[in-house]
């Protein structure tokens, strides 16, 4: 096998504007289809193919998986359904790669896990964060002891999308809250049915690379279910995990896509431990900063650290992200191709998603605090059996 043929499931912004682009650019893949029950999303999508004579176009995800001429999945979806359609896949015999947030249940976690480890297949979370310049700094200063024992990490991602809550459903056109009235059958996007909270892998999976380490517990909070700036959205303006990790260390996150906050200023860091603290810059024109207790260093001192990677190769320039997306699409055809151990395996990846998951159960049970499962097999779990 010499190179992956690839379905790409979703051919909205990201499936269009990011991983069709980077299908095509990166040696090993071949793309033999495409996806979307939306038809009118097919046409754009297939003006930005290079051999559109050589794709088939779908409308049914099931059509996709009993295509023999596709080897994986491209995810690119957001919706409730994500997790069982990546356990389809994977019950299919395709590899999956798959967008942020995985999934939307603690049983879609158990799925996906059980479906890859009884079919073999490639999965990975395609959460490109955790592949930044700085996490990788801050990595192997942990690593390195020079934080000493970490006490407490912080994360933040605030993206004001309010203008992607909605969208009307023949034109495919997003409707701002403020306009709902001039499309009456404007229906909510995945963003105004998901629990905020839920996209918690996109800052947990960087940190938990940082810590080396796994959630246990998780408790969460939230103002009402319903936006204070838009009251149209029918989601909270905040949402927020209060986790206890194996090692001993507190984690808290929050998550919002309803509130005000400054454009191209999503992410947030703190990382604190009894040896120093590393946190990232706060305001665009900010730096990111670091203190060490044995350093000799009187406050925090400004660091360069930044997105892009001083190591990166020059097919990652300008993949986005802070030239990161790349990695996960290299990272998923070498692992099908050449057998490369994914660094971000389906065991990491349901380490992200599944206390985003609970964090909302706890809010919807009063904030009760909720214990986080191990997914990888062991003495109780064999591979491949369920849990019991």
């Amino acid at each position: 096998m010499d190179e992956v043929r690839i379905a790409v499931v979703g051919l909205g912004g990201r499936g269009v504007g990011t991983w069709l682009g980077m299908l095509q650019a990166l040696p090993g893949y071949r793309i033999t289809a495409i996806c979307d029950p939306l038809e009118y999303l097919h046409e754009r999508a297939i003006s930005r193919l290079q051999r559109p004579d050589e794709v088939r176009v779908y409308s049914r995800y099931e059509e996709v998986l009993d295509d023999s001429d596709v080897d994986a999945v491209a995810l690119a979806v957001r919706c409730r359904e994500q997790g069982a359609l990546a356990a389809m896949a994977l019950e299919a015999g395709k590899h999956v790669n798959c967008e942020v947030p995985a999934c939307h249940s603690l049983n879609d976690c158990w799925r996906i896990v059980l479906a890859q480890e009884r079919s073999g297949k490639v999965y990975q979370l395609a959460e490109q964060t955790r592949y930044w310049g700085f996490v990788e700094a801050w990595r192997k200063l942990v690593a390195e002891g020079k934080l000493g024992h970490v006490t407490l990490c912080e994360g933040q991602y605030f993206h004001y999308y309010v203008g992607q809550h909605f969208r009307d459903p023949k034109s495919g056109t997003f409707v701002h809250p403020s306009r709902l009235a001039d499309y009456p059958e404007a229906a909510g996007t995945w963003m105004n049915e998901m629990p905020p909270i839920h996209y918690l892998p996109h800052e947990l999976s960087p940190m938990l690379k940082v810590l080396d380490d796994r959630v246990v517990q998780v408790v969460g909070m939230s103002t009402r279910p319903q936006s204070y700036a838009h009251p149209q959205i029918q989601t909270a303006d905040m949402q927020m995990a209060l986790m206890k990790t194996e090692k001993d260390a507190i984690l808290r996150m929050a998550a919002s896509f309803a509130q005000p906050h400054p454009e191209a200023n999503y992410h947030w860091y703190h990382v604190q431990g009894t040896g120093g603290a590393l946190e990232w810059k706060r305001a665009n024109r900010d730096m990111p900063k670091m203190w060490l207790a044995d350093g000799q260093m009187h406050d925090l001192a400004e660091v360069d650290w930044r997105y892009e990677r001083t190591d990166a190769p020059a097919e990652a320039r300008g993949s986005g992200h802070g030239d990161v997306d790349y990695y996960v699409h290299a990272a998923f055809r070498d692992a099908i191709l050449h057998g490369k151990p994914l660094e971000f395996d389906v065991y990491r990846a349901m380490d992200t998603a599944a206390p985003a998951v609970l964090a909302a159960e706890s809010m919807a049970q009063g904030s009760v605090p909720l214990a986080v499962p191990d997914f990888r097999p062991g003495p109780n779990r064999p591979k491949g059996a369920a849990p019991t």
